[in-house]
């Protein structure tokens, strides 16, 4: 699970991701985040502080 930050138009939200259900991460100029499941989100973080989360993620489950 990584936290990300949701980008609306009122204001920036935070909210948890269970990243294993990331297909594609795409940044034109916004980073867009696309689930298995079809759902989207725009986050305020860039493409490689998605995948930097991600990997901090995976490495604190597969270190134990």
């Amino acid at each position: 699970m990584i936290k990300l930050t949701k980008l609306n138009r009122s204001n920036d939200e935070t909210f948890i991701l269970n990243c294993e259900l990331i297909e594609t991460v795409e940044e034109k100029p916004d980073t867009m985040i696309h689930l298995v499941n079809g759902k989207h989100f725009v986050v305020a973080e860039s493409s490689a502080e998605v995948v930097s989360k991600v990997v901090a993620f995976k490495r604190s489950i597969y270190s134990r």
